[in-house]
């Protein structure tokens, strides 16, 4: 099968040619199809298999064949960066089309967004919040609305999104196609799918299965280790471009800043960061200016980078899916990938699952000549936020005068969602590393399938 089979709108065919797009996807073979029928669908495909163009192409096609004086195409996306991808394609596969596509995001002034809604597009690409926003301002009508896409879905849920989708899709007629993608499909996800889709028909492509390009190696270590860990595995190993996972956005920043410290191209990609500090982080990972890129799994869903050497885990993801997702980012375009995950004796149940899913033990590996008998400082301020600077005091107020309430308008959060740090608990699960004494990988009782032996970093 090649794309002249699907019969698309020439001008779509050219853009499909000039984009140097031959054979299509096994996501692409499947879905653009059903899409171009006009049923619902449902795509479950990973990340990097080609399932943007398996809608993008078809929509381009659709609103080609009719009049476009209105809002035709809404693609929802959970993060800034997957937008602008989403938004990049479209401008690539259509520019022979003369079709206008805007991204919607917060973050960002909302004004040049709204100049843009009244000069007309036909597609728009956007983040549930601010997407909300504009919604509920009246600076959008989607009342002609004829395909509506989730991408990411199960990643929007993982967000709070999920209630905020249910609310846009009060704005959008019944009578429209709807098509969601996910790389997983969880029951919250099914629920949704029961919602929003009518009689869809479902493509699924290699769903738990991540590439057989990539290969997986354990380092066992003690959690005060793994920073010089990283380090030693980055110097004795041949290195591409390195994606880098940390647990939370305050793990990353002060990594990417440890990275740098230590003469390494390297930057951070978090949700703290502006737009345009986040978008000059991405482009310098593509074009090569960053060799190494630490990231969040919420930032890293915009990543679509296809020379990525190294997936290193420093922390271990909260599922096995979320370990599909991460190692996805390597071992593309048939080239070799490795996936190398920093583990200590907590992870041992999510190791279990990993290895459930994948359908074999990973290989366990120490380096040669790391010392892992260094013991953990009493007090390891490693990852320990500054002391915050003492603020002025307050003049009082008059009594009984309400101080006014600041509203959130950059939309890239959920509007359902509950402030954090209110309550004053900690949430153990992100309560950054713990203290312990150091003792060699052995001890960890991590040993499976082909452990211990020279690990590849000394190679």
């Amino acid at each position: 099968m090649d794309f002249d089979d699907f019969k698309f709108h020439p001008q779509v065919r050219a853009g499909v040619t000039a984009a140097g797009y031959n054979t299509p996807t096994p996501i692409q073979a499947q879905a653009i199809p059903r899409v171009l029928q006009g049923g619902d669908v449902m795509g479950i495909a990973q990340t990097g298999t080609g399932k943007t163009a398996a809608f993008v192409l078809p929509m381009l096609h659709r609103l080609l064949a009719g009049r476009r004086s209105h809002v035709c195409g809404l693609i929802i996306a959970p993060t800034r960066e997957l937008a602008e991808q989403i938004n990049e394609s479209i401008l690539e596969l259509g520019k022979e089309t003369g079709i206008r596509s805007l991204t919607i995001y917060g973050g960002v002034n909302a004004k040049p967004q709204v100049a843009k809604l009244k000069q007309g597009v036909d597609i728009v690409v956007a983040c549930p919040g601010r997407l909300l926003d504009h919604l509920n301002q009246g600076n959008l009508d989607l009342s002609h609305l004829e395909t509506l896409v989730l991408d990411e879905a199960d990643h929007m849920f993982d967000m709070g999104f999920l209630p905020d989708i249910r609310r846009i899709i009060k704005y959008i007629p019944e009578k429209r196609q709807t098509l969601l993608f996910s790389a997983t499909m969880p029951n919250e996800i099914r629920r949704l799918a029961q919602e929003v889709l009518q009689k869809p028909t479902t493509v699924q492509v290699d769903t738990v299965a991540p590439a057989k390009t990539v290969s997986h190696v354990l380092y066992p270590v003690e959690p005060h280790l793994k920073t010089a860990m990283l380090l030693e595995l980055l110097q004795l190993t041949k290195t591409e471009s390195v994606l880098v996972f940390a647990r939370t956005k305050y793990r990353a920043k002060r990594l990417g800043e440890k990275l740098v410290k230590s003469g390494y191209r390297a930057a951070s990609l978090q949700g703290n960061l502006s737009q345009n500090k986040r978008q000059a982080a991405l482009n310098g990972f593509r074009d090569g200016s960053f060799q190494i890129l630490v990231a969040t799994d919420i930032a890293a869903r915009g990543i679509d980078v296809s020379l990525i050497s190294h997936v290193i885990n420093y922390d271990i993801p909260d599922t096995a899916d979320a370990y599909i997702h991460r190692i996805g980012r390597t071992g593309r375009a048939a080239r070799n990938g490795n996936a190398y995950t920093l583990v200590s004796r907590e992870d041992q149940i999510m190791i279990r699952a990993i290895e459930r899913v994948l359908g074999s033990p990973l290989e366990r590996c120490t380096v040669d000549g790391f010392d892992y008998s260094v013991t953990s400082p009493r007090k390891n301020t490693e990852f320990a936020r500054p002391p915050r600077q003492p603020q002025p005091r307050r003049k009082p107020g008059r009594q009984g005068q309400a101080k006014p309430v600041q509203t959130n308008q950059q939309g890239d959060q959920p509007k359902s969602a509950t402030r954090a740090g209110k309550t004053g608990k900690k949430n153990p699960k992100r309560s950054g590393l713990r203290r312990g004494r150091g003792t060699a990988p052995l001890g960890l009782n991590l040993q499976a399938g082909r452990g211990g032996g020279q690990g590849r970093g000394g190679r």
